[in-house]
């Protein structure tokens, strides 16, 4: 029986208080990751305080983008050893550009492109690939990799056409050949769609903006950069 002027308990709320009985206790937030902010605060932060303070209040003015994949492996920060406000990083899977297409629905690689070029006012933009990666090596085997053209992953490399098949066909290369092979094949073709916005196209005919190539090994830390004149990737000289 209800207590006298208690409302009664409607069959949603019951089966709410059913599900919050049942619920299991929060995931705990990642411990290695709140040591990293404390470690961050404790070392990076103290010493660049002031600087991270004025970015802060100022905003940002980096004059360097990098386009990079996701991979946690080649991070972009670490390889150039860029501090807070340096460089505008944008990463997804493969370091993969879309051509220019404002009408074809939501793209968060062309909004970020915008972003950089015009807001920026960017002066440099790398398209940086690298070793081992996972994207490359999907659109590469697709046969053998959890996908498939429904996926996400699988129409997002469908950018790259039909140069996987014809590199994957290249029976006297190894397949660790083919897979560097089509890494640096993606960094020109990506180059090439970023060529197709018209703003890009515009500033770097002025010498406003310079697009570069390049590409890391993940397992030897080395830096190849793509020669502007000849597309080659070669090692570069300070």
């Amino acid at each position: 029986m209800h207590a006298p002027n208690a409302a009664p308990i409607h069959a949603p709320l019951l089966i709410l208080l059913a599900l919050s009985a049942n619920r299991k206790p929060m995931h705990r937030f990642p411990d290695h990751l709140l040591q990293g902010h404390a470690n961050f605060m404790a070392g990076r932060y103290a010493r660049e305080r002031d600087r991270i303070r004025d970015l802060a209040e100022q905003g940002q003015n980096p004059t360097t983008m990098i386009i990079a994949c996701c991979d946690s492996r080649s991070a972009p920060e670490t390889i150039f050893d860029a501090g807070p406000g340096e460089l505008f990083v944008l990463r997804n899977v493969a370091n993969l550009v879309p051509t220019y297409q404002p009408d074809a629905g939501q793209h968060g690689t062309s909004a970020a492109i915008e972003f950089a070029v015009k807001a920026l006012h960017i002066a440099n933009i790398v398209v940086m690939g690298h070793g081992r990666c996972g994207g490359i090596k999907a659109a590469l085997n697709p046969d053998s990799a959890p996908l498939d053209a429904g996926d996400f992953i699988g129409k997002w490399m469908s950018m790259l056409g039909d140069v996987p098949e014809q590199v994957g066909q290249n029976a006297l290369m190894t397949p660790a050949e083919r897979q560097t092979a089509l890494e640096r094949i993606s960094i020109r073709s990506s180059i090439r769609n970023l060529r197709t916005f018209p703003y890009v196209a515009e500033l770097e005919a002025s010498g406003k903006v310079a697009v570069h190539g390049a590409w890391f090994d993940i397992s030897t830390g080395e830096l190849w950069i793509m020669d502007a004149d000849t597309g080659d990737f070669i090692r570069p000289t300070i």
